[in-house]
């Protein structure tokens, strides 16, 4: 049941004891006003169509809690006692009053997490950035009548750093339709791997993992036979012993690994056969196992498929590989750097535009990046109705039919041009400072990144589930824009204090 809350609040509205009264400079206060509440309420409430049970928290309670969570760090316990503390946090959820009682319980914020999935927040991320860049459009409208107003013919290129063109530029551009409007504006595309909170896999380790858990499986399934019978032999102990004589060696060599493994795998195997003969001579059946153990089953029996397969092989290379029990749907994930050579998680390929950052694919399995730059471009067209004029990216991007694309569209895409260089030599140094600038400005997305991870924990995703993983990542990026907004409009309120001139852009 969903019951639609009050229209969107002010500060003033928020009652605080002893005739308090809240800050409007405060940051959360400033937050909120960037997020356009009341437009996210109708399809929230598509959520709850029955008229019955409890009625369900607000939208804005629960994006909101989401947000502060992600943007302060918190674990679900700490995040609903900041909550419970702060008069400036339960305004920003919505509450109309200060409260001493918590607001909701932690597992709430599971049901918060699994109601706002991946494709939901890019929703709501492409309408914040609608919002604000409107906002933009609006305030660059008024300087330019101001600058006009005092005879100041200066260039206006700084104030349309997010808004677009000046005023002769969309009089002529409104005047042409979508299809014939020229390219407009800079995209900034790269890709990076969010690692999920996973143990570095090896063979013999996951065998060896995989063969306890199958142990314990067959003690449940003992239990639930009313301990009948004769447990099957498992020689878990000599099975330790054989792992552990490997695992302890700090350089085991090629012959002592290889023979580990094989002897970790024929222990897996006897395991499940007992595994799989016990399940139709119990009762009870799966219904004995648990939800945990039924998945860890599932997940068993592909692992020793495909470390058996690798094994006859002699590789260690196969389709679908799994690195890890407890999150089947992790892969390996070959980056090439000198830190990690390889990363277990999710590649999120994401685009830059005047400084907002989208996901334009996340995906588990490794891809090419350089595969989702049509599907950018195109995406890009379809928001604004003409092509970008430049995209910058790294050289993976420079493919035959990306060069093709871009050639075809007329779009420039950073790099060197391909053939020999330029016989005039201005012309070469022209090029060359051009690449030099194209260079800079792409470290936007490497700042992107940085931000990211070193901030907002995208260097290591705690989520278990690949829904939960999925969300976390897409409201990171949706922190990220918000964060972003914050600071134009600090930047835009010190240039209001003491003027445009001496004040550097530091949004």
């Amino acid at each position: 049941m969903y019951r639609k809350p009050d229209p969107q609040l002010t500060i003033d509205d928020f009652i605080l004891p002893f005739s308090g009264k809240l800050s409007a400079e405060n940051r959360w206060v400033k937050l909120a006003k960037l997020i356009p509440w009341d437009e996210f309420e109708k399809d929230y409430a598509f959520m709850f169509p029955s008229d019955r049970g409890n009625v369900a928290k607000p939208v804005r309670m629960a994006l909101g809690s989401l947000i502060i969570q992600t943007r302060c760090g918190y674990t679900d316990r700490e995040l609903v006692q900041q909550i419970t503390e702060n008069p400036y946090l339960q305004y920003f959820i919505g509450l109309k009053e200060y409260q001493l009682t918590p607001v909701f319980t932690p597992v709430a914020l599971v049901k918060f997490r699994k109601r706002f999935k991946k494709d939901r927040l890019a929703k709501i991320n492409e309408r914040i950035i609608e919002a604000f860049a409107s906002a933009q459009a609006a305030d660059a409208t008024e300087d330019a009548e101001s600058k006009k107003d005092d005879d100041d013919h200066d260039d206006h290129t700084d104030h349309q750093g997010y808004s677009g063109n000046t005023e002769a530029a969309k009089e002529t551009a409104d005047e042409q339709p979508k299809e014939t409007q020229p390219n407009q504006g800079i995209l900034i595309l790269d890709a990076t791997c969010v690692p999920a909170d996973i143990k570095y896999p090896t063979d013999l380790g996951l065998l060896n993992e995989a063969r306890e858990k199958l142990e314990e499986i067959i003690d449940t399934l003992h239990r639930a036979n009313g301990k009948q019978g004769k447990k099957p032999r498992t020689y878990r102990q000599t099975a330790r012993k054989v792992y552990l004589s490997v695992a302890k060696q700090r350089n085991p060599r090629r012959i002592q690994l290889r023979q580990g493994i094989k002897r970790q795998l024929q222990y897996c195997k006897r395991n499940l056969r007992h595994v799989e003969q016990m399940l139709t001579n119990v009762p009870a059946g799966m219904d004995a196992l648990s939800q945990r153990q039924k998945r860890l089953l599932n997940t068993i029996r592909i692992l020793i498929e495909q470390q058996d397969k690798m094994y006859k092989a002699q590789n260690h290379r196969i389709e679908d590989r799994i690195v890890s029990l407890y999150q089947p749907h992790v892969r390996p994930i070959v980056r090439g750097k000198v830190s990690a050579a390889v990363e277990f998680g999710a590649k999120v390929a994401i685009s830059i535009e005047k400084g907002m950052t989208r996901i334009e694919k996340l995906s588990w399995d490794a891809f090419n990046e350089a595969g989702t730059l049509i599907e950018s471009v195109n995406r890009y067209k379809d928001r604004h109705g003409y092509y970008p004029e430049a995209l910058l990216a790294d050289q993976i991007y420079r493919n035959r039919e990306n060069l093709a694309f871009c050639k075809a569209n007329n779009i420039r895409l950073s790099g060197p041009r391909l053939g020999r260089p330029a016989a005039n030599v201005q012309l070469q140094k022209t090029e060359k400072a051009l690449e030099r600038l194209d260079a800079r400005m792409r470290n936007a997305v490497e700042g992107k990144f940085g931000e990211g991870k070193r901030k907002y924990h995208l260097n290591r995703s705690l989520a278990k589930l690949k829904d939960t993983a999925e969300s976390m990542i897409a409201m990171h990026i949706l922190v990220m824009n918000l964060e972003h907004q914050l600071r134009v409009l600090f930047v835009r309120f010190l240039q209001m204090l003491f003027g445009r001139s001496n004040v550097v852009n530091l949004a």
